[in-house]
């Protein structure tokens, strides 16, 4: 079996980090330092930051966040939302990012992910995926974090991100993400039997076992994952030092969180799938 990536994601608009349903009503769960710290001190195999507002105001405002992790955390940054330019990536790169994530840009500019794997190499370039089912039961790519239909079916443009030179692929069910129901082994299996390149999936963990049965049901890379970490990450860090700008402060320090969700400790995740013969990275 691959050596699996476990990856902690933090979803992020302006300062904070934030937690939605269905990629929809997104609620501030803490700050983006403390957050990345603590999850690089419990075994993070690489993190990954996506500026989730970013396409629909064309910004991406995660440099200096990009800038501040790299020079305190040892550890691989992925950073996506907001690039549309070979400028853009090259900008964040230079800030500290290892890998670059596009959506919408390569959605409306297919070439760019040609001109990005030739430039900066194809190992810097991943496609991230927001999946929507539809009702004739075929997936289709959505942009601006599931809002905006793209006509697209899911298989043909993960095809066609690969011939274009996209190193990785980041898929979401938009449909499970943030539910805690599990993921979509429907829609993982349909790419993942296509593809040559690396896959990591995202949307729907609400346990360990959702875990440990995707990566054994499925063929997959990595487990990109947010709400199962950051719940228990929220019992731990003591948010209510510090008044935050927005969110609702009852429900951070009282560490509350979809019922469905049953939060873990990467550590303690890692210790499980290792337990379960799963080869992950120590």
């Amino acid at each position: 079996m691959k050596n699996i990536r476990i990856i902690p994601r933090l979803d992020i608009k302006g300062p904070n980090v934030v937690k939605g349903i269905h990629l929809e009503g997104l609620r501030v769960v803490g700050e983006p330092k403390e957050f990345a710290k603590f999850y690089y001190e419990s075994g993070a195999d690489e993190l990954l930051y996506m500026d989730v507002v970013a396409s629909l105001y064309n910004r991406n405002s995660l440099k200096d966040i990009i800038e501040e992790t790299a020079k305190e955390l040892f550890i691989p940054l992925t950073v996506g939302g907001g690039l549309r330019t070979i400028d853009d990536i090259r900008s964040v790169l230079n800030a500290g990012a290892d890998k670059v994530v596009l959506n919408t840009a390569a959605i409306k500019n297919p070439q760019l992910i040609k001109e990005a794997s030739e430039k900066f190499g194809s190992s810097t370039i991943v496609i991230a995926i927001e999946a929507i089912r539809q009702e004739n039961g075929k997936y289709f790519a959505f942009i601006d974090n599931g809002r905006e239909f793209t006509g697209k079916e899911v298989v043909d443009w993960a095809l066609e991100a690969e011939e274009l030179g996209a190193g990785e692929l980041l898929i979401t069910s938009v449909d499970n993400e943030g539910t805690g129901a599990g993921y979509n082994y429907e829609l993982i299996s349909e790419v993942s039997n296509v593809i040559k390149i690396p896959l990591i999936v995202h949307g729907g963990a609400g346990n360990i076992n959702h875990v440990k049965d995707v990566i054994e049901i499925t063929k997959i890379d990595a487990v990109a994952i947010s709400s199962l970490f950051h719940y228990e990450t929220l019992k731990n860090l003591k948010f209510a030092k510090k008044e935050m700008i927005e969110g609702n402060q009852d429900f951070l320090r009282s560490g509350a969180s979809n019922t469905k969700i049953k939060s873990v400790f990467i550590g303690d995740l890692k210790n499980f799938l290792r337990d379960s013969g799963i080869d992950i990275r120590i």
